[in-house]
């Protein structure tokens, strides 16, 4: 077996299909977009504006058997005063000879960085997939998170990695009959307390259009202190605008406005798209592109992409209203239910309002965390 890093065309389609191979025919497993995985090796990807990274592929006899990825986040780093590599793309055969292979070449760039711990799964930022699933494998994993089979974990610990932290995920319905009277009452008097209101608009392109800057400044002050989040660039923006652009449906948004009609706080519902993506590869072929159409205009689950509130109405009560419109959503009939992707486990306020809804925790996933002590000082210990 060696360890190769990539380096040339072929190595990167082998890196990008590995993980298509290793989960052929698992119906839980959603793959990214094809050209997406790609563009990371791009060096104008957007992300490489505050990071580096680095590609590895295990091969044993010619076959590619295991790849990972270390990412060196600068912007995360500075921000938490930490020096830590990430690890991410992950996957492998069930060898542990070829998980400790491909660890050790990511913990030796890592090293060779100055960096003193590894975590991961964790991306560029929180806006990529993260977290390995240690719960709900037979559970379909929405388009923004990665499937795995149950013996990553296995691998994982064996290589000397220990719990960092872990996010929850349910799957949300509307309470039978509707919110409770009191707590839409709640909602209402919140709206009249503020003078806020809900906005609309005729169509996405205006509502990206009109609202973005706002929505993203709210969106880096709600989760400043969320874990592993890093602040968002220009052109981190623009690159999310894009693939908002082919996402958003303007029926699942919800925004808040002051009497200024100032943005003051905003939901994000996103169709699930995973079946639609799923027989493709993730490629863009003519009938992927049809399942996507069909399934942003008629969706069947909605994913819950991000609730953010200006820092000024915190505490305010106003994710009442938010919250109840947003389980109006579900309560149309069309809409079989939403899932909330990840949320950190001590985050109590968010699990908390999940409450409200007929909740189930489906999922679980888990940041790993490890020390990256010099070779030496390991001997020593030894």
């Amino acid at each position: 077996m060696v360890i190769e890093e990539v380096k040339t065309r072929k190595q990167r389609k082998q890196f990008v299909e590995f993980p298509l191979e290793l989960y052929k025919g698992n119906k839980y497993f959603v793959p990214p977009l094809y050209g997406d995985e790609m563009n990371v090796f791009k060096p104008s990807y957007h992300y490489y504006e505050q990071a580096e990274a680095v590609y590895y592929l295990a091969l044993r006899d010619g076959n590619v058997v295991g790849r990972i990825s270390g990412i060196l986040q600068r912007a995360a780093n500075a921000k938490w005063g930490q020096k830590q590599v990430r690890f991410t793309r992950f996957d492998a055969i069930d060898d542990q000879e070829v998980a400790d292979a491909l660890f050790k070449a990511v913990e030796d760039w890592g090293r060779s960085k100055g960096m003193e711990e590894i975590v991961g799964p964790l991306g560029f930022s929180d806006l990529e997939r993260e977290g390995l699933l240690i719960e709900g494998f037979d559970q379909l994993c929405t388009f923004e998170e990665q499937y795995n089979y149950p013996y990553y974990q296995k691998l994982i610990e064996n290589c000397g990695y220990g719990k960092d932290v872990d996010w929850l995920e349910h799957q949300l319905r509307a309470p039978e009959g509707g919110f409770d009277p009191k707590y839409r009452r709640i909602g209402e008097m919140m709206l009249k307390r503020y003078n806020l209101h809900f906005g609309e608009a005729r169509s996405t392109r205006q509502f990206v259009n009109k609202y973005a800057d706002d929505i993203f400044k709210i969106w880096d002050e709600s989760y400043a202190n969320i874990y592993g989040t890093v602040p968002f660039t220009e052109r981190t923006k623009k690159s999310m605008i894009a693939q908002f652009k082919l996402l958003i449906n303007k029926k699942y948004i919800r925004v808040l406005f002051d009497e200024n009609n100032k943005v003051v706080a905003f939901g994000l519902l996103f169709p699930n798209i995973s079946d639609a993506v799923r027989p493709s590869g993730g490629r863009l072929t003519l009938p992927c592109i049809c399942r996507l159409l069909r399934s942003i205009r008629h969706p069947k689950v909605l994913d819950l992409g991000v609730i953010g509130v200006a820092d000024e109405y915190i505490n305010h009560g106003i994710t009442a209203p938010m919250l109840v419109s947003l389980g109006d959503v579900l309560n149309t009939g069309k809409v079989e239910h939403a899932e909330t992707n990840l949320n950190l486990e001590h985050n109590i306020p968010i699990q908390n309002a999940w409450k409200y809804f007929d909740a189930l925790q489906n999922k679980r996933r888990r940041c790993f965390i490890k020390s990256l002590q010099p070779q030496n000082s390991q001997q020593d210990e030894q």
